[in-house]
């Protein structure tokens, strides 16, 4: 089993006032050339967006791109005909193929939305864009993985353009969990949201991250009550 430990002190850091975001991988103004990506995993953004800003309008293409509100709720509207709130709980994909515009803000004037942004690339270049959201019941991934994004219709998730899973769980202290890999081929990707946990001889803690190759079942164990996000990944060719 091959290791890379991510320690959330280490991401890069931008304030921007109505912006608060922390970057998992080389982004924007921040660049780091060892921290370019995992496998297909480009972006991890944990932003902090004050009420009532947000990104107007820009353009995406040939990318995945997967939203998860950790609190608070998203405006979003986009090119495809999709518009909607996304509230903590949902989970929202863009794929954005051939291309897509879209905007996204703070759906309160007063409270601080924190939400995950993850960019994968592509399996299949030029695909029709196409937008998806969809609702998931916290309680059915306690102690438990919850697949959220999948290509597999079968998962329940949100499909994505790529062989990759995005799966959830909350731990309770003192429990133990696996994770058993859907690709052989891939490696996994661990982003703690809450909580500590220990991969194997590795410790997390709040917003640490783990990515792990060359390995099939993994166990994770909660030394507290913790929120593991596990991103099931391709490596590039």
């Amino acid at each position: 089993m091959k290791t890379i430990f991510y320690p959330a002190g280490e991401r890069g850091h931008a304030d921007f006032g109505w912006l608060n975001a922390h970057h998992s991988f080389s982004f924007g103004q921040w660049y780091n050339p060892e921290k370019m990506n995992f496998g297909a995993l480009r972006v991890l953004n944990d932003d902090l967006i004050a009420g009532g800003a947000g990104f107007p309008t820009h353009p995406h293409d040939n990318m995945e791109i997967v939203t998860i509100p950790l609190s608070g709720a998203i405006a979003h509207k986009d090119s495809t005909g999709g518009n909607g709130i996304i509230n903590a709980g949902d989970v929202q994909i863009l794929n954005a193929g051939t291309g897509v515009r879209h905007s996204e803000y703070n759906a309160s004037a007063t409270e601080t939305l924190n939400l995950l942004q993850l960019w994968v690339f592509p399996k299949q270049q030029n695909i029709k864009p196409r937008y998806e959201q969809k609702s998931f019941k916290t309680g059915d991934r306690k102690n438990k993985w919850q697949v959220v994004v999948s290509p597999n219709e079968k998962d329940g998730g949100l499909w994505i353009n790529q062989d990759a899973i995005f799966a959830l769980t909350d731990l309770q202290a003192g429990n133990d969990i696996r994770y058993e890999k859907s690709f052989p081929n891939n490696s996994v990707y661990f982003f703690l949201i809450e909580g500590v946990v220990k991969i194997g001889d590795q410790v997390l803690e709040k917003k640490d991250a783990l990515a792990i190759s060359e390995a099939d079942g993994i166990k994770i164990t909660a030394t507290s009550d913790a929120k593991l996000l596990c991103i099931e990944i391709p490596m590039l060719k």
